[in-house]
């Protein structure tokens, strides 16, 4: 018997296990089995909650097919508040976002995208109800992200896929993203190219992808592939390489608010310190016992 806790960031849902007090044996065999939408729990992926020796807590990530991602930006959020909402870890130090708001306590996450440091807003229930993340600077190398191209980076690549010309710009939030910005979102089905471009012999580890709409220099609308998952209702690392990738082709400035399906996101990459800071909620769905 296993206690589980079902949790979203923005409908990017996904079961979350306590390992501080339980053991799971093969957490990829089990995110495909509570992932299931049918027979299982229904999420998007499994993330372990575990202590970590030189953070607050560490978090493993795994999609619905099993594979195991180095990050999830909606998921750390929801570490983040299953962390202090369950007293795993507090401490009273602030965390500021360069220029704008400060949070009166943060934490520290050890992830595969290395140890990033959160802030917590608590509501007047006592728990958490919105999360800002430091997700740390972008990775904009092709070998890095990786890309198989000669360019040194992939900004605005032409890139023909199934007789549609795109235009592609490719970001690592430690984890790959391809980014289509266009005209119109339903001009693509994102059923049938996901998977085409997730598997595309330019991605040695498969990638995100994310067709998006500048709608201002301020905010902008997008949909997201994840790799792994499929269509899913958020991304946050995904959102974070959107606004890396409007700044870099000039369709959006360095402060935006993402329009995902789920919800919105305020993102800054800031110039101070090159790392790109996402806000969003976090929430707490149901708790219970899976009988593994």
């Amino acid at each position: 018997m296993m206690h589980f806790t079902k949790m979203h960031g923005l409908g990017n849902d996904y079961v979350y296990v306590n390992c501080f007090a339980e053991t799971v044996a093969n957490p990829s065999e089990l995110a495909v089995r509570v992932s299931d939408r049918h027979f299982g729990i229904g999420s998007d992926g499994l993330i372990l909650i575990e202590p970590s020796r030189i953070a607050d807590a560490r978090m493993r990530m795994f999609n619905a097919d099993g594979s195991e991602s180095q990050m999830c930006g909606n998921g750390i959020r929801c570490v983040a508040k299953y962390v202090y909402d369950h007293n795993l870890a507090r401490t009273a130090t602030e965390f500021s976002l360069p220029g704008q708001e400060t949070f009166p306590t943060s934490l520290r996450i050890e992830t595969g995208r290395g140890i990033l440091t959160v802030g917590l807003e608590i509501g007047a229930d006592g728990k958490v109800s919105r999360v800002c993340v430091n997700m740390g600077q972008p990775i904009l190398e092709s070998a890095k992200i990786p890309v198989a191209v000669s360019s040194p980076s992939v900004v605005n690549l032409p890139l023909s896929i199934e007789g549609q010309e795109l235009s592609m710009t490719c970001v690592s939030m430690g984890n790959p993203h391809a980014v289509f910005f266009c005209e119109d979102l339903d001009a693509f089905d994102l059923n049938h190219l996901g998977p085409i471009i997730e598997h595309h012999e330019l991605f040695p580890q498969g990638v995100n992808v994310h067709f998006v709409k500048a709608d201002s220099p301020t905010e902008f609308t997008m949909k997201t592939w994840e790799r792994g998952s499929g269509i899913t209702l958020a991304c946050g690392t995904g959102a974070c390489a959107c606004g890396v990738a409007g700044v870099l082709i000039g369709q959006t400035g360095r402060i935006v608010n993402a329009h995902l399906p789920g919800g919105d996101l305020q993102l800054n990459w800031c110039e101070q310190d090159n790392c790109v800071y996402m806000t969003g909620p976090a929430v707490e769905v149901f708790s219970g016992v899976w009988p593994w």
